[in-house]
């Protein structure tokens, strides 16, 4: 199939064969089972309120057959029927979506799925985050991409000021415990400053090492290091 496609905002009328297009794309992909059934997500596509989402849609012949889910900063799903693929339909659709959301935009896809994977890395988005899949229904390791729109530093920048910002509330809630601690140790043994616990410490930079293992145990250790070394300083 070309790539001549008319591109348009789906209507309540559409959704049901959207639903379709979602259900046919997902079970010939490189992806981990659905878990619902197929009568249950057609009830779920249905309720999507489509004036807090741009669903777009890709038609051919008269026919949806593909479709683009969009959130102010999200891709939600990308699906082309099977028969309609390898024809430049997604590649339309991820255009499409750059066009609508010029300051970027993020997904997520399963890591098993290399063809999307690649699909997306050719169309300039970049993998940020790989996750276990612990959030996920599929409970299947996933990666976070973004597409960062036409001023990248500025979209990176934006996404540092979030994780900085999780970063100071998991920093104050360390502290607090951390002085917490200390004054039931001083509590309990009558120790005006209480000696640091060695063992416990490597304990926790091995955990925290398997969570970011692109830092490595050395570099973990150091800023766990500084973090107790700073919270207790703070409790005295």
């Amino acid at each position: 199939m070309s790539t001549d496609a008319a591109l348009r905002l789906a209507t309540e009328a559409d959704l049901p064969t959207v639903a379709e297009v979602y259900l046919a794309a997902r079970a010939v992909a490189a992806m981990p089972p659905g878990i619902h059934p197929p009568d249950d997500v057609r009830s779920w596509v249905r309720t999507w309120d489509l004036t807090e989402r741009e669903v777009w849609v890709a038609e051919h012949g008269g026919a949806v057959v593909g479709f683009a889910n969009l959130t102010p900063t999200w891709l939600d799903g990308l699906y082309v029927d099977p028969g309609a693929q390898r024809g430049g339909i997604g590649s339309t659709l991820v255009e499409l979506a750059k066009s609508v959301r010029p300051d970027g935009f993020g997904l997520w896809v399963f890591e098993v799925n290399e063809p999307a994977r690649a699909f997306y890395r050719r169309h300039g988005f970049v993998e940020l985050e790989r996750t276990d899949g612990s959030a996920n229904e599929e409970h299947a390791p996933d990666l976070k991409l973004v597409w960062p729109g036409a001023d990248p530093l500025a979209h990176y920048r934006s996404l540092i000021d979030d994780v900085d910002l999780v970063l100071g509330d998991v920093l104050a809630r360390r502290a607090a415990l951390t002085r917490v601690v200390r004054d039931h140790k001083r509590t309990v043994s009558s120790v005006e400053d209480p000696a640091r616990d060695a063992e416990r410490e490597l304990e926790i930079v091995d955990r925290v090492a398997a969570i970011v293992p692109e830092l490595g145990p050395e570099r973990v250790a150091r800023i766990m290091h500084a973090i107790i070394s700073e919270s207790l300083d703070a409790s005295r």
